[in-house]
């Protein structure tokens, strides 16, 4: 091999994930084939190296996983069946275990094994020897039925630190029947980095020219930086799970691993375009696996670029990296200001850059001023920022609502002989008009709703694409009973858009209301956009 290519060897680091096996370990975590089939396809456009599916010796849906994943045709990554050394006492070729490896015909075959004398004699219940018979002869056998292998070294740094020549003995047992690479594994995830760069160069000096991984658990909430001090140290190959899923406290998390290793240290962990589908990645493996992101994540959460302090906003106008370590393009996110009750002209500038609106320095100080007070009695704006917009448009001096509620009625009921019902009542100004509509839901405010929607359509047929996704409620200050505030968060789409608005006050009848008209409003202003046309409730009426 000559210079360069060892150099640019030296800079890759094979990103193995284990999402689809370790990451379902978690609590609360549950795919199925056709889950773990569309997380796959999704890990391999991004560009992994390895993708770990599964253990088919222990489920049906993982031997269905491997016999489908062989007819998809992968563009960038190998597939990996994971298992165990053979039983003590028990030859590899005899071993059941093994066998279900081999069936699963995937080109590599990731097997773990005992490094800790302890689990050795304690759990496996047999001698140092016998152990080191099971690792060398596991992988022997797979290597000579025509797999690739990957060495595990479970607990090797617990091991490590009982008896370091035990551990580097296993090591050199996986290395003389033919793994490919030995994987260093925290799997009680309690080292710290430093420990973890120590003891993976004592295992580079004691077996020179061994391709070496790191296999880290979160349990010290040092999981990405032991991987990351493992690879300065010399490790290339790094496992770990998409947004750190993984039993108790979970796994390495790749989508901080990946960008540290390749923004903060050189090194190339994914092919060209990779890195920037990170933040999708992320949000399409949560989604499937019906589990809320983690928004504050690094790199790939909403507000890992989001700013709400004002002199930060300011700030970032002239120079973004003053508070951002990264251009958050290169991981498919945006940078993104809040507006809050801490926000400085600086956010309303760059939250109506944001929105296409057009705010005059007199108004933006009045709805900067109109913020500070309503978040004081409960409003908050930085999940809502529809509800920002429409503030914002309300205080320009030519602002003309497209309608006006007058007066409202919601209660609910009990027929004799049948259920509970809802209902509402309500009076909108639109235009010259004054419409009294009446609507019936499953609650008071479904109802409501239905009667706004029912007295706006006829004037706006836009409304009849907007539908309300989510409605959440919080009470603010349980102290005060009965009478405490109650914010009310609405989400809402169309056809094109999403968006969401906020409400708050001590009725939470008059919250939710609050909301819904400022989502119809804002819908109705982008319906106006799209069609840079005049909003005209009696030109649209049917």
């Amino acid at each position: 091999m000559s210079n360069h290519e060892h150099n640019a060897s030296a800079s890759i680091v094979e990103v193995y994930d284990t999402t689809l096996r370790d990451g379902t370990q978690m609590e609360g975590m549950s795919l199925s084939c056709d889950d773990k089939l569309r997380i796959a396809e999704h890990l391999d456009s991004v560009g992994v190296t390895f993708i770990e599916g599964g253990w088919p010796g222990s489920n049906p849906k993982d031997v269905e996983f491997f016999e489908r994943a062989k007819d998809v045709p992968w563009k960038n990554a190998t597939i990996a069946a994971f298992g165990s050394t053979c039983r003590a006492e028990l030859r590899a070729e005899d071993d059941p275990q093994l066998q279900t490896l081999i069936a699963a015909e995937t080109p590599v075959c990731t097997i773990f094994g005992k490094t800790w004398n302890m689990h050795v004699t304690e759990v496996l219940r047999t001698n140092l020897d016998e152990n080191l018979r099971m690792v060398e002869e596991s992988v022997a056998f797979l290597k000579q039925s025509g797999r690739r292998v990957i060495y595990d070294a479970e607990h090797f740094f617990d091991g490590y630190k009982s008896d370091a020549g035990y551990a580097i003995e296993t090591l050199r047992a996986a290395s003389r029947a033919g793994a490919e690479t030995l994987t260093l594994c925290d799997t009680n995830g309690g080292s710290m980095p430093w420990e973890i760069e120590e003891m993976l160069k004592a295992v580079q000096e004691a077996l020179p020219g061994a391709r070496l991984g790191i296999h880290a658990h979160n349990d010290g909430e040092c999981g990405v930086a032991n991987s990351v001090a493992a690879v300065r140290a010399g490790a290339r190959h790094v496992q770990g799970t998409v947004n750190g899923y993984g039993e108790r406290c979970g796994n390495a998390n790749l989508c901080s691993v990946i960008p540290d290793l390749e923004l903060k240290l050189g090194l190339r962990c994914l092919p060209k375009g990779g890195l920037k589908q990170l933040h999708d990645l992320s949000h399409f493996v949560a989604e499937i696996a019906n589990l809320s992101p983690n928004e504050h994540a690094a790199y790939v959460g909403r507000s890992a670029f989001a700013h709400k302090g004002g002199i930060h906003v300011s700030a970032i106008r002239r120079h973004p990296e003053s508070y951002e370590h990264v251009d958050p393009t290169l991981v498919g996110n945006e940078s993104r200001v809040v507006v809050s009750e801490l926000s400085g002209r600086s956010n309303l500038r760059s939250k109506a850059e944001e929105l296409g609106l057009e705010v005059s320095s007199a108004s933006g100080g009045r709805v900067l001023e109109k913020i500070k007070e309503l978040e004081a009695k409960g409003f908050a704006y930085e999940a809502a920022e529809a509800s920002v917009a429409v503030l914002m448009a309300r205080h320009e001096a030519d602002y003309q609502a497209p309608f006006e509620v007058l007066d409202f009625q919601a209660g609910v009921g009990r027929r004799r002989g049948g259920g509970m019902f809802a209902e509402a009542t309500i009076k909108v100004r639109i235009g010259d008009e004054v419409v009294h509509t009446a609507g019936e839901g499953n609650g008071p405010v479904s109802a409501l709703d239905s009667a706004l929607r029912k007295a706006l359509r006829p004037f706006f047929p836009a409304v009849a694409d907007m539908h309300l996704t989510d409605y959440k409620v919080r009470i603010l200050d349980g102290r005060s009973g009965t009478g405490a505030t109650t914010r009310v968060l609405i989400d809402s789409q169309s056809s094109h858009d999403s968006w969401s608005t906020v409400g708050a006050s001590s009725n939470i009848i008059e919250a939710s209301l609050q909301a819904l008209v400022d989502s119809i409003e804002y819908g109705l202003s982008l319906e106006h956009a799209r069609h840079e046309g005049p909003l005209e409730a009696t030109a649209a009426r049917t």
